[in-house]
């Protein structure tokens, strides 16, 4: 898949993140309304924050998706890591918050009962309907395009799922049996659940703005592609970075030193070509040098 196509996948993923939280903080604004229900308040100002959240993600995507310039010769993918680090901040606080009001929910006796529960729950479900259509959505573009700001979007969708199943159970429980526990038990084990999640996104950006290299099955994969390739008698220095969606790769191979300059840059060119194909993430530099090279005496570097 060429990196166009990827850009085009990330924006519809965060286009169709925009629409659909604005479309649920209509609806869950319209079900408050109904019902007074103090679970469909917290999912309405949990679907609000969704919109900014996303919005700020779409704009992070365009931003990235820009081309290397005379400022940034490298292109613009860590703003992907950026926009992640900060979403996951974002969610790590919002579990806190979720959290503490639930545990406060709990020990309070006075909440206010809702009305017109089926009203609130017939939301809830279409919220959880279009949520979900979402995620399967995003999920697709993660695994095709590794985008780090989608994930992290991804992540806040899946655990507004778990808060919005509690409403539901909320309002069944305060229609049918007088009760209004359920939805805090719930909303205690949504905020721990975001929390991992955030802290395992937060730490793959943060490991990407400090230039870790890429994963190590990658790796592995780029050796074998150059330790097979016809015309490298071997190869050394495979060095690689990730900046957002975007693995760059430096890779010093041997060849025969007496063949032309032509064939040694089409052999390289070709072994380029081939990694490129199977990680279409990957911007790839290739160093040619001639069999059994010693690093020049001037030079101190290894």
């Amino acid at each position: 898949m060429s990196l166009s196509q990827n850009t085009r996948l990330n924006l519809s993923a965060g286009l169709l993140s925009v629409a659909v939280a604005l479309v649920l903080t209509l609806a869950k604004l319209w079900a408050l309304a109904q019902t007074g229900s103090l679970a469909v308040a917290a999912t309405l100002a949990d679907s609000a924050l969704d919109l900014m959240v996303s919005l700020a993600g779409l704009t992070a995507i365009a931003y990235a998706a820009k081309p290397a310039d005379d400022d940034h010769n490298f292109g613009h993918t860590s703003a992907e890591d950026l926009a992640a680090l900060g979403q996951s901040l974002f969610i790590l606080v919002s579990a806190g918050v979720i959290a503490v009001a639930a545990v406060l929910r709990l020990l309070d006796d006075t909440v206010t009962m809702p009305e017109r529960e089926g009203l609130g729950i017939a939301v809830l479900i279409f919220s959880i309907v279009v949520t979900f259509g979402l995620v399967v959505w995003q999920r697709h573009v993660v695994r095709s395009t590794g985008n780090k700001v989608v994930q992290a979007d991804s992540l806040h969708y899946i655990g507004d799922l778990i808060p919005n199943v509690g409403a539901i159970l909320a309002l069944w429980a305060s229609a049918a049996l007088g009760i209004h526990q359920i939805d805090s038990v719930v909303a205690i084990a949504a905020a721990a659940f975001l929390a991992f999640g955030a802290w395992r996104i937060g730490k793959a950006a943060w490991d990407a703005l400090m230039d870790r290299q890429a994963d190590p099955e990658m790796i592995e994969g780029i050796a074998a592609i150059a330790r097979d390739f016809e015309g490298v008698q071997g190869f050394h220095d495979l060095k690689t970075r990730v900046a957002g969606s975007k693995v760059f790769v430096n890779l010093h191979i041997e060849l025969d030193g007496t063949q032309t300059l032509d064939a040694a840059h089409a052999i390289g060119a070709a072994l380029r070509r081939a990694i490129v194909a199977a990680y279409p993430q990957a911007d790839v530099l290739i160093h040619k040098d001639p069999v059994g090279v010693q690093p020049h005496p001037d030079d101190p570097r290894p």
